[in-house]
């Protein structure tokens, strides 16, 4: 039977902006805008039914016209939404990030106050459906008491995407506070390993990360590729080669990579090497989520 997969966090309305020429600060600046759908579980989520994996999606969408939307656009990309919710009077969340004209991201601004709507309490009433899948992903835009709540009831493998500096801090915090610290993966960028871990290489914040109860760790490096450690073994996987056309969902791209490779019996570390090709094909797109990842072979 074919696996299944639940994505929890968040979902958001992307506006993406890309310069045509370097930046000049407190300027208007030319260059070309574009609406899209993102959030990390939702780009998560999407990458893996792309991918061919049969995903829920357990969000919380806006009570607005944006929430509508993105509601809708997630059931028309394959994903299963009953498991979400939209909350009443709140706004939908909206990602707002300006990349040079190399498609680096300079800044970014998330207001995703709308998923404080998941909670523990949340999560609980969803319990059932969460533990009959086969694998659990969740982004640290939900609390730090909803990702304890995870680490503590779950009994699939999960997932977390660290999402960003602040945002990571969510997930070291859980662990610390859990009865038996434990989390199947942790993908996390290098600014974030080294944030969260207080260390001055990958290979020190991988080990701090798999002393606090992580059992395998994925540090992104950007145009580096990708190092993977566990108790047993370390691999740094050189970046594929690619034109960067935008930054944006890349490291989404790749945890769903390396969760679709663990459906398939892929084990880690190779994992990681499927994570790296989704990876470099959202690069290559101007989308948060290229549609031709659903070309890519493992």
């Amino acid at each position: 039977m074919e696996a299944v997969i639940s994505v929890i966090g968040g979902a958001n309305v992307d506006l993406s902006a890309t310069l045509t020429d370097a930046f000049i600060a407190a300027d208007s600046n030319p260059g070309h805008i574009e609406i899209g759908y993102g959030g990390v579980a939702r780009n998560i989520a999407h990458n893996l039914a792309l991918l061919g994996a049969r995903t829920q999606l357990m969000t919380v969408f806006g009570d607005d016209l944006f929430g509508g939307l993105l509601h809708d656009y997630c059931k028309q990309q394959g994903l299963d939404v009953h498991l979400s919710d939209k909350a009443p009077k709140a706004r939908s969340g909206i990602y707002l990030c300006i990349n040079n004209h190399g498609g680096e991201m300079i800044a970014a601004v998330a207001d995703t106050d709308v998923i404080r709507h998941i909670t523990p309490e949340w999560l609980a009433k969803r319990s059932g459906d969460i533990n009959r899948s086969n694998y659990v992903v969740a982004d640290a835009n939900i609390s730090e008491d909803s990702i304890r709540w995870l680490m503590e009831n779950v009994t699939a493998p999960l997932f977390i995407d660290g999402v960003s500096s602040t945002k990571a801090h969510r997930v070291i915090n859980a662990l610390r506070k859990c009865k038996l610290p434990y989390l199947h993966s942790l993908k996390l960028n290098l600014k974030e390993a080294l944030s969260v871990t207080q260390t001055s290489t990958y290979a020190e914040a991988a080990q701090t990360l798999l002393d606090m109860g992580v059992a395998h760790v994925y540090i992104t490096l950007s145009g580096e590729g990708a190092y993977c450690r566990n108790a047993a073994q370390e691999w740094l996987f050189p970046a594929l080669p690619g034109e960067i056309v935008n930054t944006t969902g890349a490291g989404d791209a790749f945890l769903a990579g390396v969760v679709y490779a663990y459906t398939k019996g892929i084990d880690f570390p190779q994992t990681a090497q499927y994570g790296l090709m989704v990876a470099r094909a959202t690069l290559m797109s101007t989308k948060a989520v290229n549609p031709d990842i659903a070309n890519i072979l493992l």
